[in-house]
């Protein structure tokens, strides 16, 4: 895996780049963020697709840090999105992101574009401590909202907040979890679908993204992080499988070698940089999943899954015979899949998709939160020496 030097990093950048949003991009000459490497274009990622209406939905987004989230994900490119208005704090990187999403208008904070009674719906990019408050305030006013992972940042109290906005708001929620779209994933979730799975015994989860120094990040809120806290990339290949629940958590973090990672050098008083979670679940199984910011070597979002009718390591193996089309669904045209495994098209046309159906998206609120406060309680756990502690549950 490529790494870099925080100093090397910030001169790429401009000394000073904060931003509201998540990373942005380094120079052509730099390393690329891990996740932001581009799938292949496939000519054939559109074949057999149908719009499911003629309208377009009018979209704010709001975060173009580092990473430039914003505009990865491809809302400008979708045929149904007109893009209303766009925001960052940063009047530069704003500037930069109504550019990138072919829109004129901008506004200064994102408590100032959900005001915009033209928008019907928000996708919030900003940084992962603002994401609860940030979507509270885009339902409370009576919009749509999408957000970057994870769905909130190290609160419990948070998580029954969001939970109650939306269910009040009677509005879409979904959580861009990049992981639910990798080929794999996508086919175990097919697979166990048509029950070629069965009842899920045992899984892995595993996000492994060595940071020697911390990415760059506005206040600061990555230098530290506890893995955990982080953990929807490793949890969706147990819940993004068969819309599973984790009920109890024994949790084992070993102390880092890294500066960031002491616990006198970060707010969160953090002292691991590994952190992997042993889980039970709503369906009597077990799964084992692991964040890592310390290791270096192979990295990236990836897992494996065991069930009573069959397994998928890489590949599917078990009883079933007719297996059912594990293809990706086709992308509209001129929306190209993305980074992180290929998956931002596919994410967002699922979001924009369910919105004109008014269903459910795949990644609702319920999904979101169980990924999420599996890893809270899992840190608190770490921080007890592996104590079992239960974790909350949420269902519509």
């Amino acid at each position: 895996m490529n790494t870099f030097s925080r100093r090397s990093f910030l001169t790429a950048l401009g000394a000073g780049a904060a931003a509201l949003g998540l990373e942005r991009p380094l120079s052509a000459a730099s390393p690329a963020i891990q996740g932001f490497e581009r799938a292949v274009d496939d000519p054939n990622a559109s074949k057999g697709w149908q719009p499911v209406s003629d309208r377009k939905l009018r979209v704010g987004i709001v975060g173009y840090g580092v990473c430039r989230f914003g505009a990865e994900f491809g809302f400008q490119d979708h045929p149904n999105v007109e893009i209303v208005a766009v925001s960052d704090l940063i009047p530069d990187r704003c500037a930069e992101l109504a550019k990138a999403c072919r829109c004129q208008k901008t506004y200064p904070s994102l408590e100032a574009l959900v005001k915009d009674d033209r928008i019907e719906a928000v996708f919030v990019a900003t940084d992962a401590p603002s994401h609860a408050r940030h979507c509270i305030e885009v339902l409370q006013h009576g919009k749509h909202v999408a957000s970057a992972v994870p769905a909130v940042f190290g609160s419990l109290r948070d998580a029954d907040r969001l939970f109650r906005a939306v269910k009040k708001s009677g509005l879409t929620y979904m959580m861009f979890e990049t992981s639910y779209y990798h080929e794999d994933l996508h086919a175990m979730r097919q697979i166990y679908k048509a029950g070629g799975l069965g009842q899920l015994v045992y899984c892995e989860g595993e996000y492994y993204h060595y940071m020697e120094e911390p990415i760059d990040s506005f206040k600061g809120w990555r230098v530290g992080l506890p893995p955990q806290w982080y953990p929807t990339h490793s949890n969706a290949y147990y819940v993004g499988v068969g819309n599973g629940r984790f009920t109890e958590v024994s949790c084992m973090g070993m102390p880092s070698r890294i500066k960031h990672l002491q616990p006198s050098n970060n707010p969160y008083k953090n002292p691991f940089g590994t952190e992997i979670a042993l889980f039970r679940t709503n369906e009597g199984g077990t799964a084992r999943m692991a964040v890592s910011w310390d290791t270096p070597g192979y990295g990236g979002e990836m897992g494996r899954i065991r069930g009573q009718r069959g397994t998928f390591y890489g590949k599917y193996e078990g009883l079933e015979k007719n297996l059912p089309n594990t293809r990706r669904p086709a992308l509209p045209p001129g929306v190209a899949a993305g980074g992180h495994g290929g998956s931002h098209g596919y994410l967002m046309n699922e979001f924009v998709t369910a919105i004109l159906q008014n269903r459910q998206p795949l990644v609702d609120i319920t999904q979101a939160l169980n990924m999420t406060i599996a890893g809270i309680v899992a840190h608190r756990s770490a921080l007890k020496n592996g104590e079992l502690l239960k974790i909350p549950q949420y269902r519509w």
